[in-house]
This record gives C-alpha cells, sequence and structure tokens, in this order.
C-alpha cells in the first residue's frame, strides 16, 4: 500500500505552496500518474519485478468525505486473470483533532475480469500529524474473513494439482504500518522511510496467492523523492524478512517467473510521478 501512495503523497506535498495561494473550495480533485520499476505492494512484488504503470483520482469535499480510485497492471505473483489489472476503489472520512489526522475509510480490492473470488474488501483507521520537519502516519488495516483470503492451498504444489485442500476456506488479514517522511531544507528533495507488518493466511488462497503469503512477515523501505519541474522521481530501497527457506512451500507460485527469484527479496524500485 505504501509504495503506491508515497508517491502520489510526495508529489502533492511539493506542490503545497503554489495550492495553498488559492481560496478553499468545497469539492477538490486531486490525481496522480506514475510508472515505476516494480510494483510492491507491502514488500511483495504484484509485477513480477518489473514495470507498472499507475494511476489515481481522488474526490474530496471539505466536510472530510473522499472517495477514489487506483489502478496498476499486475504480473505473476499478481496476476489474477482477465485484464491482469487490480483495480482499488476506496472511500472515507479525514478530520483533525488536537493536531492529529484522523482518517478512517475502507479500500475495495477489485481485479476486473478475473478469476471468481478475487475481490476483498479492507477497512483502515490512519492517524497523521508533524513533530517538527517529519511528517509521522501510523495505520491499521483489518480485513475481516473472506473467501478471497482463505487458505485453500497447503503449498503450490497443492495449487498446481487445481484440487483445494480446503476449498471454501475463509481467513482475515491484519495490516499495521507506519511511515515517515521530511524534506531537506532549502532543496528539493523528500526523505522517506515505511515499516509494516502483516499477519494472515500462511498459505495459498483460491487463486494461488496470499496478502501474507507466509503468514506473518515484515516489510520496510528506504527512499527519496526529488522533484524535477512537474515530475517527482524516486528512488528506494524496499526488502521483506521473508526467507527462501520460509517461501519454500509457495513455489513455484512465490518466484520471478523469468528467473526464479524470490517476489520478496531486496530490491531498488525507482519512479517517476506526475500529480495534480
Amino acid at each position: 500500500m505504501f509504495y503506491r501512495v508515497a508517491a502520489a503523497v510526495a508529489a502533492l506535498a511539493f506542490s503545497v505552496p503554489a495550492l495553498a495561494q488559492e481560496a478553499p473550495k468545497p469539492i477538490t480533485v486531486s490525481g496522480s500518474a506514475a510508472i515505476v520499476s516494480d510494483y510492491r505492494f507491502r514488500g511483495v512484488s504484484q509485477s513480477d519485478r518489473a514495470l507498472a504503470v499507475q494511476a489515481g483520482l481522488t474526490v474530496s469535499h471539505e466536510s472530510g468525505l473522499y472517495v477514489g480510485t487506483w489502478a496498476s497492471n499486475l504480473s505473476g505473483w499478481g496476476t489474477f486473470g482477465g485484464s491482469n489489472t487490480e483495480l482499488d476503489i476506496y472511500g472515507g472520512y479525514k478530520m483533525p483533532i488536537g493536531g492529529v489526522t484522523v482518517d478512517v475509510g475502507l479500500t475495495w480490492y477489485m481485479y476486473p475480469g478475473g478469476a471468481d473470488k478475487t475481490d476483498f474488501a479492507e477497512p483502515y483507521v490512519k492517524l497523521s500529524g508533524t513533530v517538527g520537519p517529519v511528517s509521522l502516519l501510523a495505520g491499521v488495516a483489518y480485513a475481516p474473513k473472506q473467501e478471497s483470503l482463505g487458505r485453500w492451498y497447503l503449498s503450490g504444489a497443492s495449487y498446481a494439482t487445481g484440487v483445494p485442500d480446503a476449498p471454501g476456506a475463509k481467513s482475515d488479514n491484519l495490516y499495521v504500518w507506519t511511515d515517515a517522511s521530511a524534506a531537506i531544507p532549502n532543496t528539493p528533495v523528500m526523505l522517506k522511510a515505511h515499516v509494516g507488518y502483516s499477519d494472515g493466511n500462511a498459505g495459498l488462497g483460491p487463486n494461488g496467492t496470499s496478502v501474507a503469503p507466509t503468514g506473518k512477515y515484515a516489510d520496510w523501505m528506504l527512499g527519496a523523492d526529488v522533484a524535477v519541474g512537474p515530475v517527482v522521481l524516486g528512488v528506494a530501497y524496499v526488502d521483506t524478512d521473508i526467507s527462501n527457506k520460509e517461501a519454500l512451500y509457495l513455489q513455484p507460485n512465490f518466484s520471478q517467473t523469468k528467473n526464479g527469484s524470490s517476489i520478496a527479496g531486496a530490491a531498488v524500485v525507482v519512479s517517476g510521478t506526475v500529480a495534480f
């Protein structure tokens, strides 16, 4: 989640001085388009460690209500058939409380034209604020029990047979994370960091994937963004604590299709984002 949001947030942050001069409007529309060298969702590649094109749009009301959508192409582990696309629909309410912004909402993860039992819903709560020059965010996302998150297959070998070990199984998923960012004074550079923890299905769901592949794992990111005109260029080091040994039972699903390398291993992800 963080990686796709961070670039858009950074791009908007760099444009704040210009926006601050405009009178507030009851309804605002914001969005972004990006190209990333690898689409990482909670540390795990959803694009087979290859290029992804992404875009999002959010409509916000002065009351704090907002709705939006975001999309990316998928490949490899993230392939659900159909158009091989992830389309997220989200909505929520954001309010300031005592110097902290509280954001409560829900994301619906969709895979248009894909296999059955792919979509799932995930409510979230986020708290954000600033400490000196540092912007901080802490979040909790909890997806209640759903078939799309269930442990239908105990291993990649089971999935290869096409016969589920536990058809109809349902599982839930918990993700907690924190983000931090800070601008380097008198420069167009924004430093950023992220740490997350997943707890969910230690197996493979009905489509041979899982939001938390090994059940419990941590992911992290360190990076920087720099504004070059209307474009924000980003670079980030992304990794997880999922070892090849821990993910062995998920094979061959949990590997890059071209060379068999881990899709949860360390990687440097570069990106270019334009926001409006």
